[in-house]
């Protein structure tokens, strides 16, 4: 199917751009990109009039979790929709699923159906080690060939220090690059929120900010002897953020993320025990979250991510110190960042490329994942600014709605989503 999208406010931030364009879309790729200029060759497409609807590229979200039930079809199928209903064209995938991404098997099966689907690409990572126990390295190398992008041991701490070392020497050896969430288990294993004055107030176990700084230091100190690639997961603290900035000046290989969990909400909003709060990592004060803008904005950290995890109301309506960690985030990436840019004063340009070409460069560099270009893949998305809406179970596609964004008013909708110049998704 060919199509042509006409009167569109482009954003591209890979190329600085934000006007009035025509995209056409032929056979897969974008063909041609017309900017402030009139398009004629539109005889044998479907004509879109977006009437200065924004087009923008398809996000990149580096961060998703899948780990159900035993359907894995059934439950790729429902949240990779709510992904591509978010605007989400590419997803980073955590090796917890069920079961665990540890044999090239699983990972092929992964892949098989999300071709199948056809909706959102799927980039998984492989368990760093069998069944992610810490104790015994998976074969990373095989799972690499089937098609993982690197190693993580998904949310879960560090690992002993002798098995982290072997990792990285042959991740190294092997030019494989290990996605890693830095927690030092000794400090967080009992902690279901951040330490500090409100988890005392509350009566709750906390997770001191030392677990992140004392695992990202450990990280980094290995890192210097190998300079294994690697990606840091979910940062939390304004102390952690500064550790990751002084390791980028060394030039070390290394790119980050926080989630939009993180970016929005601090400990104290979770108020009288409310479990859409209870996550992993935890929320942290008022100071790390300014931090997190100001590393988003100096570039130390380079993408936001949804970190999304659905969890059931079994698993959420108990005790907050019972409660599953975890939130929704597909749906709500987009608009939760645009409410960022908005509060924060950061151009849209600046905002949509921490959920486009900056990510896609963490997946592969200069890859084009995360772009609008003529000859790419047409993987991009029509966003209607203006809308607001706010998320609930009736508003959520996703398998459950636990969010702590729930009932927040968010601005944007997406409004179309074309995954390899197909049409996947369209708002009624």
């Amino acid at each position: 199917m060919k199509y042509v999208l006409t009167n569109a406010r482009l954003l591209e931030p890979m190329e600085g751009y934000d006007g009035i364009a025509t995209i056409e879309i032929d056979d897969g790729k974008i063909t041609k990109i017309a900017k402030d200029a009139k398009y004629e060759n539109i005889s044998d497409a479907q004509v879109i009039d977006l009437k200065n609807k924004v087009v923008m590229p398809g996000l990149v979200d580096l961060c998703s979790h899948l780990k159900h039930g035993n359907d894995l079809y059934s439950d790729l199928k429902r949240e990779l929709r709510a992904a591509v209903a978010g605007g989400i064209t590419s997803i980073v995938l955590a090796p917890d699923t069920h079961p665990i991404l540890d044999e090239p098997g699983l990972v092929d099966t992964i892949l098989r159906n999300a071709s199948d689907l056809g909706l959102s690409k799927v980039y998984p990572l492989g368990a760093l080690t069998l069944g992610m126990k810490g104790e015994v390295l998976a074969p990373m190398s095989t799972l690499k060939n089937s098609g993982c992008i690197g190693f993580s041991q998904s949310n879960k701490p560090l690992i002993n220090l002798s098995t982290l070392n072997r990792a990285m020497r042959y991740a190294r050896t092997h030019q494989l690059a290990l996605w890693l969430q830095a927690s030092e288990p000794n400090l967080t294993d009992s902690g279901v929120m951040a330490s500090g004055a409100y988890s005392s107030r509350l009566g709750l176990p906390g997770v001191p900010v030392q677990a992140e700084t004392i695992a990202l230091n450990t990280l980094f100190a290995l890192q210097k002897s190998t300079m294994t690639t690697l990606h840091i997961s979910n940062l939390t603290s304004a102390e952690g953020i500064n550790i990751v900035r002084e390791a980028k000046k060394q030039n070390l290989p290394i790119t980050c993320d926080v989630s939009i969990n993180n970016l929005h909400f601090i400990d104290q909003d979770i108020a009288f025990f409310d479990t859409h709060f209870r996550l992993n990592p935890p929320l942290r004060s008022q100071r790390d979250r300014d931090a997190i803008t100001q590393g988003l904005i100096d570039g130390t950290i380079d993408a936001i991510s949804s970190n999304h995890l659905s969890v059931s109301s079994d698993h959420k309506q108990v005790p907050f110190a019972e409660a599953s960690p975890g939130a929704v985030g597909f749906e709500i990436l987009l608009s939760a960042i645009i409410k960022w840019a908005k509060q924060n004063n950061v151009s849209l340009l600046d905002a949509i490329q921490l959920v486009s070409n900056k990510p896609g460069d963490v997946i592969s560099k200069n890859s084009g994942i995360g772009t609008i270009k003529e000859g790419a893949e047409a993987n991009l998305i029509c966003v209607d600014l203006e809308t607001e809406w706010t998320p609930s179970s009736d508003t959520l596609t996703s398998l459950n709605y636990h969010t702590p964004f729930l009932n927040y008013p968010l601005p944007a909708k997406v409004l179309k989503t074309f995954v390899g110049g197909k049409l996947v998704f369209e708002r009624e």
